[in-house]
């Protein structure tokens, strides 16, 4: 009987392709690696499995990236997803069902599969990541499209937990509530961190505006200095700002344009540069700190030869422009501050776009 993650993984590793026919039957095989859409199993061919490989380590077989989100994993992350799985003596049993091996007793559960990752490392963000799901039809959804973000594609960084830890202070004890999960990654789509959103489950109001009504309903854990929560792959353009509603409401008008949230002012303006990145658009918040983010980042970005053009939002930031003063009057605010070229390429396009669904 396996006594350990890895066993597991290892097992499932020998038996790749047909863990891929299996769970993600919408794919095909091209040579050595099996092709799909997303880890949920869409149709299409921006996420790779490799088929051939050593059982663990660096190349493993079983290992995949999804080229359009940067997300990466395992083959249990394929049976978790593909099965809409959250806890992970789920996943176990599922693989366990599929190897047709013995299941563990409640009481022989291996010590290394709950054994605590330290408080607030990147080691509990990426586990909290895992633990929650994808935000089509849940509360997250509602919260985005309460906020008027319909346009939610490319975003496999947020998820939903339903009942995510939070604690008031030390001295008393822990709550429950709803939360959004964003994966903050580095430039090669590792998981250093994660923020969590609390959410009001009695739904929007435009005090809380969705959060829950608590004294911080936002709180970050992990690695954040340099990162960020990453819609669409960057290349030559991209735009940064602090808020994921922010850079949302952005790509509500291009939504074409890949963007990331770097969480705060001061983590903005020290996110880390792309190879490719040759322009960079600064969609900071109309307040002291981001004006300040916006000053060093623009003089990071001319030092590094990156053009950098400010986005200076009409009220406090882009979501709010878009919630009291509608969404064709922040196309026309953003078309004067962006490139003749980018107007071509990505602002245009957004006039026809409509409401794209979440991907699962």
């Amino acid at each position: 009987m396996m006594q350990s993650i890895s066993d597991l993984t290892e097992a499932l590793a020998r038996n790749v392709e047909a863990v891929c026919r299996h769970y993600l039957p919408n794919g095909r095989r091209e040579g050595r690696y099996w092709m799909i859409g997303d880890v949920q199993g869409t149709p299409g061919r921006s996420m790779y499995v490799r088929l051939k490989g050593p059982e663990s380590g660096m190349g493993a077989a079983g290992k995949w990236t999804d080229a359009a989100t940067g997300e990466h994993g395992d083959l249990l992350d394929i049976i978790r997803e593909s099965c809409g799985l959250v806890d992970f003596k789920d996943v176990a049993e599922e693989a366990r069902r599929f190897l047709s091996l013995p299941q563990l007793k409640p009481g022989n559960r291996p010590e290394t599969q709950s054994a605590p990752a330290p408080t607030g490392s990147p080691e509990a963000a990426r586990r909290l990541f895992t633990m929650a799901k994808p935000i089509r039809g849940t509360l997250a959804e509602t919260y985005f499209r309460n906020r008027d973000i319909t346009t939610l594609h490319e975003t496999g960084s947020l998820r939903f937990h339903p009942n995510c830890y939070y604690r008031p202070d030390e001295h008393n004890p822990p709550e429950t509530w709803p939360a959004l999960i964003a994966a903050a990654t580095d430039l090669d789509g590792t998981i250093t961190g994660a923020h969590r959103t609390w959410l009001d489950p009695d739904g929007f109001s435009v005090a809380t505006l969705g959060k829950a009504p608590i004294d911080t309903p936002r709180r970050a854990m992990g690695h954040l200095l340099g990162h960020a929560v990453r819609f669409g792959v960057a290349s030559k353009v991209m735009a940064a700002g602090e808020g994921i509603e922010t850079m949302l409401s952005l790509r509500m008008v291009m939504p074409g344009m890949p963007m990331v949230a770097a969480l705060s002012a001061a983590h903005l303006a020290a996110i880390l540069f792309p190879a490719a990145l040759r322009r960079l658009y600064i969609a900071h918040d109309n307040d002291p700190a981001g004006d300040g983010a916006m000053n060093t980042l623009i003089d990071r970005a001319t030092e590094s030869g990156i053009e950098a053009l400010p986005l200076t939002p009409h009220l406090g930031d882009f979501n709010e422009d878009m919630r009291l003063r509608g969404i064709d009057a922040l196309r026309r605010h953003v078309r004067v501050q962006i490139a003749p070229e980018d107007v071509d390429r990505f602002l245009r396009a957004s006039a026809s776009a409509g409401t794209e669904a979440v991907p699962g």
